[in-house]
Order: structure tokens, then sequence, then C-alpha cells
């Protein structure tokens, strides 16, 4: 698909997007999944983050990993670490958490961003791959896909800049499918972006799908503006649920495309189920990034929760791994 199909995408009615992208999807997956931000203290300081916090927290190694057991033993199957960029931590930090959880428990570590682990590959004078290759030996599994915002560095220069720009963020993501580090990925709307960035976006992610096939789902992620710098307003229902569903055509090479009700809540969340979404990401225990810019959700949802919703959209539940391998229908 061509970037300037992509923009006409955009252009075309919701109902007329809808009925193109619920037509891919029937099943509807979630995880049982715990969020752990070991950070909030960053150098990096972007305009659209209410996250950071210059007299913020570190959690310990310990801290960190009794978080990620005490959840396993609530049956939580993928473990979501990421924080932000602190100076005060390098890779030993990261290698050993990750390994004393994978000592521990068979939950699958879904860690870093990929603007995380360029800054502290960079921070460590390490190469990108000699850092992943640590990180993978020590049981990262998955990068997360977070970062990536608007792979514009137009517009990167604006929300994030002091974090790495669109090339690096792709090419992090290149050379961890190339270790067979599988990822998500996501997108940022609502800021400062127009509907072609948000067209060469997608096009950038589906290109270096057809080259890698390492990713494995894609998150829209909707800006909250309270608490930042930059500020504005949310977008509308309308634009997230368009742009759900021309993800869901364009990005046909990706297994999953997310519905976070994180950040839509739950009505939108399934609704978006017809419209291209067919995964609601998870329980989601302890997420703070959102929460802190806004997001007026709970804390967590639970299994029966996120299988009522799923049946009330008019689609098939079914529990998955990280990997998007179905575990059990219900």
């Amino acid at each position: 698909m061509k970037l300037r199909e992509i923009e006409y995408l955009f252009s075309l009615s919701l109902h007329e997007l809808g009925e193109t992208a619920d037509r891919m999807n029937g099943v509807v997956t979630f995880s049982i999944n715990k969020h752990i931000n070991y950070t909030n203290i960053c150098a990096s300081k972007c305009p659209i983050c209410a996250f950071q916090n210059e007299n913020g927290y570190l959690k310990s190694v310990d801290e960190v990993v009794k978080e990620a057991l005490e959840a396993v033993k609530l049956g939580a199957k993928e473990l979501h670490i990421v924080g932000s960029h602190n100076p005060d931590i390098g890779i030993e930090y990261f290698e050993e958490i990750f390994n004393e959880i994978s000592k521990k428990c068979d939950a699958t570590i879904k860690a870093l961003t990929a603007t995380e682990i360029y800054y502290y590959a960079k921070k460590e004078g390490m190469s990108i791959r000699e850092f992943l290759s640590r990180l993978k030996s020590a049981g990262l599994r998955i990068l997360p896909g977070g970062g990536a915002e608007i792979l514009s560095d137009r517009v990167r220069r604006i929300i994030s800049p002091n974090k790495a720009n669109s090339h690096q963020w792709l090419k992090v993501m290149k050379i961890a499918h190339e270790l067979g580090i599988k990822s998500n990925a996501t997108m940022l709307i609502g800021h400062v972006e127009s509907l072609r960035d948000r067209a060469f976006h997608l096009y950038r992610l589906k290109k270096l799908q057809e080259k890698t096939n390492g990713f494995i789902s894609f998150v829209l992620l909707v800006y909250h503006p309270k608490n930042t710098k930059l500020g504005g307003e949310k977008t509308d229902e309308i634009d997230i649920l368009k742009t759900i569903a021309v993800s869901r055509i364009v990005l046909s090479n990706f297994k999953g495309i997310k519905a976070y009700w994180v950040m839509l809540g739950e009505k939108l969340t399934q609704v978006a189920l017809n419209y291209g979404a067919n995964d609601v990401d998870g329980t989601v225990m302890g997420e703070r990034i959102a929460h802190s810019a806004g997001a007026m959700t709970p804390d967590y949802l639970d299994k029966e929760r996120l299988i009522q919703l799923i049946r009330g959209a008019g689609k098939i539940p079914a529990e998955r791994d990280a990997f998007f391998n179905i575990l059990q229908y219900h």
C-alpha cells in the first residue's frame, strides 16, 4: 500500500472504514498482564509527558521483582516494564531485574521502549545490538512499542525533541527483530500531527514489518493533555475510531490492533471492537503513565469484566499470551 493510498483512507467516512475493518476481525483477545513503571525521573522532559518528575521515584531491583512476582501469583502472564530516561541507572539494573524474574517465574518479560533502549545504550557507550543481546540473555522477550509517538521528525522536534528520532526508533526495532526479540508498535494521536503524519507513520511501520515480521500488535495511544507542558485538547471519538479502522486496514500484516481501554475508556473500547480493533490489551494492573495525564479509567479491569466487555460488542472473547497465541476461548 502506497502512502497516498493510506492518506486517502482518512478521507473516507467512519461507516465505510468501519465496515471494511470489522470484516477482518471475529475473535477479540485479552491478556492477564501487569504494568510496572520502574521510575518517573527523566532526562528528556518531553512537552507531551505528564509522567516525568525530577523529584520522582526510582524503584529498587527488589521492589520491581517483588511487584512482578506478586502479579504472577494473581495470574499475570505478561509483565510490561517501562519507565523513563533516568540518568542514574544503566544496563546492570535491568539485567538484574530480568534475571531475577526469569529465575522465579515463566511470565513473559515485555520491557523498555525503543527510546529507552536507545537512551540507555548511548549512555553506556554500547551498540544497540550489544545492549539488546545482553537484555535478551537476561530474559527480555518483547519490546512494548512505546516512544514511537509519530514517526515524523517534524512532529518529534515539537513533542519529544530530546528523545530518539524516528530513524533511531525504527533502527532499534529492526535490530531487536533481527535478534529474535518481538515487539509491539504504538502511535500517539491528537497533539500537533496532521493526518498525513499519521499516514506516514503507518506506512513506515508496514514497511518495516514486511522486512522483519517482528511486530506483534499495534496500539493506538490518545494524547491526554492534563499536566503536560504542551497542553491542548483531547481529540474526539470519531477521530479515534477512524484512526483505529485505518490502522487495521493498513497494518494487515500485524496480528493485533489494540483498543487500549486505559486511554479510551470502556465504552469507546467496546465500540472500537466493531471498527477494526481485535484486542483490548489486558487487565493492565498498575498503569501510571496515562493516569498521570488525566486518564479517568480504573486502576485495572479483571478478567470477567474484559470478557463481558468483548461479548457486549458481539465478539468472541479469548485469552492470549504475550505473543498473541490463544490460550482459551470464553
